[in-house]
Order: C-alpha cells, then structure tokens, then sequence
C-alpha cells in the first residue's frame, strides 16, 4: 500500500493546492463496523463481544485489495478506499456474526449494508479530491494485491494532531482454535493519556 501511496503522491499537485489527509499506513484495518463514541459501561461488553465473534469464525479469511473508489462519489469524494475481493462470503458472514454479538452487547443494529473497503485517505471539502480521486483509480487498475485477515479486534480512534491512531482495547485470532488460549490482547480500559 505504501507503493501505491507514493505513486499517487509522486504525480504532485497544483500550485498552492492542499493535499488529502492520508491515512497512517501502520494503521490500515478492514472495519467491521464503526461505533463512535462508546459509554465506558460498554467499553468491557463490546470488548467480550469481539473476541467471542473472532472464536466463532471460519480461521483466517483470505482476501485481494483490489480497484479503488470513493464515498460518496468521486464528482466530490469525502473518502478514497482500495476495494476487497476474494473470500468476501466468508467477510460478510464475520460482519454478521460481529453484528449479532454487538446487538447482544448493548449496540443498536446496524442499518447500513456492510461494504468492506480500505480507506487510504480523506478529502473533505479538499479541491484536489476527485484529481487524486482518479490517480488512486488509475494506480490500482488491473492490481490485486493479496492480504489475509488473521485477527479481529476493538480499537479506539485517537484523533488530533495529525491522522487517527488506533489503540487495541481488545485482540483476537480468527477461528475456533484460539479459544483455548487467551486473547492477543484485552483490556477494558485504555490507558491514561
């Protein structure tokens, strides 16, 4: 992904043009479903929800990043994302499964479709948006890059100064045999600024 970043980038911008806000490379994920603000009494449920859903998943699902677009349309794109084929059945049946124990957890359901995809940058009101729009289109014609989902996890968004970070607060491999062990990673409470 950073090849194709720099591609992208490599191409310039106009004169005085402000670039997109490119997202941090080491914190590239699939979202299974975005919570937004979480009440700390949901915080341990939702944590419990996620390992139990990576438990009750298939194993590891292989995938291929492949084609790119933006929401909502590239005319004026808000997000600029690489697109998922592949073993994307067996992604739609994990965001189910997710859903389902989220539900459980104390979360309303979700009434978006799930559309896996994985976003590289954001443009908001940025004016060069839809020409690097149409460069990331360009770079990822006829590119398939391959990629294995081992993990699922909840993750708090840091915003401010500078691009999102995501902290761990739970972490778990995909499918049943990790259910013998602990998780990779599970805490309830994020750590003190």
């Amino acid at each position: 992904m950073a090849a194709i970043v720099e591609e992208v980038r490599a191409a310039g911008l106009p004169n005085g043009a402000r670039d997109v806000r490119w997202v941090r490379l080491d914190g590239l994920h699939l979202t299974l479903r975005f919570l937004g603000p979480t009440p700390d009494d949901l915080v341990g449920p939702t944590a419990d929800a996620v390992i139990d859903v990576a438990r009750g998943a298939e194993g590891p699902i292989d995938l291929e990043l492949t084609g790119a677009g933006t929401f909502p349309r590239v005319a004026r794109p808000r997000t600029l994302w690489i697109g998922v084929a592949g073993a994307t059945d067996a992604l739609d049946r994990l965001a189910m499964l997710n859903e389902r124990h989220l539900v459980a957890a104390g979360w309303a359901a979700e009434p978006r479709p799930y559309r896996p995809h994985l976003t590289l940058a954001r443009s908001d009101g940025i004016s060069v948006g839809p020409l690097v729009a149409g460069r990331l289109v360009a770079a990822m014609h006829e590119r398939s890059i391959p990629c294995r989902i081992e993990h699922v996890g909840l993750f708090e968004s840091v915003t401010g100064g500078g691009p999102a970070r995501y902290v761990p607060l739970a972490l778990e491999r995909l499918g049943p045999a990790s259910a013998a062990s602990k998780p990779v990673y599970h805490q309830t409470t994020p750590d003190p600024p």
